[in-house]
């Protein structure tokens, strides 16, 4: 029996050996975040130090955790967690403990890219321990001119409706605050008690052992971090502060995240999608 001749449709099928090896030679396959892997016996040696510092939490992310142990057991961070520990018995402190070191759900050895906040959120909701980032609240100021920004900039971005920038920390995005803590409805009231400290040793490590970070510092405070950045070995772009006392001096306009996105792409990095920003 004369076997069913085949049409060019055929060629196309889904499983069909020319389909297959010509469009692997197409498409390239986007590598998908790797989860780390809990090490059981970094995860009791976290909760130790938890105690002895009540700053830190063992919510943090054991890969961050490694390569800024030595930190935690420096002088300062044990009375850095003196004071806030103190502060939280006393006031109410933003955020709550769980959420502290929610930045570090970014795996240190997947950063691509840096944006650097000053001190917390300090009204009822909003921090949660991303910068700029606010969860089942409005957006404040700041953020609402980061998505006009992003409106102009990127094509086909939307405001997502909704503060939360979970989407972005999940490809790569460090979204760091300077301050960690702040008491409610006292802003920078935090400052100067050693957190400072601690967030500069976060970028001098990120700076000494990763390579091709895009740093988007805004405002005052973030530009004098580039003394901590190696400037040979990654990408500073600066500019106001999204503030509405500064959006209008150079942040509005300043098209940082498609300048960003070209940059992670000359280094064969896969970009940033900005429009992706699921509510949570």
């Amino acid at each position: 029996m004369a076997s069913k001749q085949k049409t060019i449709a055929d060629f196309f099928k889904p499983g069909s050996k020319r389909m297959s090896s010509e469009s692997s030679e197409n498409i390239v396959e986007e590598p998908k975040p790797k989860k780390p892997k809990l090490d059981e016996d970094l995860a009791k040696d976290i909760e130790v130090l938890c105690k002895e510092r009540p700053a830190l939490h063992k919510s943090i992310c054991q890969t961050w955790f490694s390569i800024l142990r030595a930190e935690f057991e420096k002088p300062y961070f044990l009375k850095l967690s003196q004071f806030v520990d103190g502060e939280r018995k006393k006031n109410k402190v933003f955020p709550p403990p769980h959420n502290v070191w929610s930045w570090t759900c970014t795996p240190f050895d997947q950063t691509k890219v840096v944006i650097l906040g000053q001190d917390p959120y300090h009204n009822d909701g909003q921090a949660h321990g991303l910068c700029f980032s606010v969860q089942d609240v409005h957006p404040p100021p700041s953020l609402v001119n980061i998505f006009k920004e992003l409106e102009k900039d990127i094509d086909g971005f939307k405001h997502p409706g909704h503060g939360n920038l979970n989407g972005w920390a999940r490809q790569g995005v460090l979204l760091l605050n300077t301050v960690l803590t702040v008491k409610a409805h006292n802003a920078k009231s935090h400052a100067n008690q050693g957190w400072e400290t601690f967030t500069d040793a976060v970028i001098k490590k990120i700076s000494e052992k990763l390579t091709g970070i895009v740093f988007l510092l805004w405002g005052a405070p973030a530009i004098n971090k580039t003394v901590l950045i190696d400037k040979k070995k990654h990408h500073i772009l600066t500019t106001s502060h999204p503030s509405p006392l500064s959006a209008h001096r150079g942040f509005l306009g300043s098209r940082h995240f498609s300048k960003c996105n070209e940059l992670l792409e000359k280094q064969g990095k896969t970009p940033i999608d900005w429009k992706s920003l699921p509510a949570n």
